[in-house]
């Protein structure tokens, strides 16, 4: 468990982590405090928008919407891998999810699939919103997701916490899907390659495959960046609009491992 900190720690420990922050009026004191509490805090939560256009989506993150007031998590994360902050303290980003599950995050191990809605996520969450339809299809652009992979780490390294602080939307309340697309091992994976390294440390921007007789991106994705689920990165990439239309021979970009 741990205090969370002042908002300008919390942005500095952010830039620190060579995040773009771009600073929304009233985010530091924009909250729900005064409808709960704010901390403990335990991990970082991602979530997917179902939003389309950068600007519209922060402005719903920041003011919510009829039944759901904002802000609706602390930071939004959008397609160019900028991190506009919306808030600071109690957000309405997580609800009610499982108490094993929180208890998991406490104690960074393995989490159980969730099955009951009896603990406030909101109190004990950072939450990042990642501009995304959540449809399947929407492409995660690497840059983006590289900014979802510094953000989390951003805040495990200033708390001394490792990669399993950082969970899915559906990783903590039954229903959820988001983050859709995205696959939550991986972004674990890339947390904890970060936190082995300084704040500021980066790996080349890409690599290239060529592609094989027999390969597909699922299978690319899974040899080449240990996660077949991470082949709609590739696609975005690449700008590969059908996931079966590659040929043997064609060097293809691959995103950060």
């Amino acid at each position: 468990m741990a205090t969370p900190p002042s908002a300008a720690t919390f942005l500095k420990a952010l830039k620190a982590e060579g995040l773009t922050v771009v600073e929304t009026d009233g985010w530091r004191t924009h909250n729900r405090n005064s409808k709960g509490a704010w901390g403990p805090v335990n991990g970082v939560m991602i979530h997917h928008t179902v939003t389309k256009g950068s600007a519209n989506t922060v402005k719903i993150c920041r003011t919510g919407y009829e039944g759901l007031p904002g802000p609706l998590c602390h930071g939004v994360i959008t397609k160019d891998g900028r991190v506009h902050l919306v808030g600071y303290g109690r957000t309405n980003h997580a609800g009610s999810g499982d108490n094993d599950v929180l208890a998991a995050v406490v104690a960074e191990r393995a989490l159980p699939a969730p099955n009951e809605t009896n603990t406030d996520g909101n109190a004990r969450f950072y939450g990042f919103e990642c501009e995304n339809l959540g449809d399947g299809e929407d492409p995660w652009p690497d840059v983006q997701v590289e900014a979802m992979v510094r953000a989390a780490a951003a805040l495990c390294r200033h708390h001394g916490w490792n990669e399993r602080s950082v969970i899915g939307h559906k990783e903590w309340q039954l229903g959820k899907v988001d983050p859709r697309g995205v696959s939550t091992g991986g972004l674990r994976r890339r947390v904890a390659e970060r936190l082995a390294h300084s704040a500021g440390w980066s790996r080349s921007s890409t690599t290239t495959y060529k592609v094989a007789k027999g390969d597909t991106l699922w299978s690319i994705a899974a040899s080449k960046l240990g996660d077949g689920a991470r082949w709609r990165e590739i696609a975005s990439l690449n700008g590969i609009t059908d996931a079966d239309a590659i040929s043997v021979g064609q060097v293809l970009k691959l995103p950060k491992k």
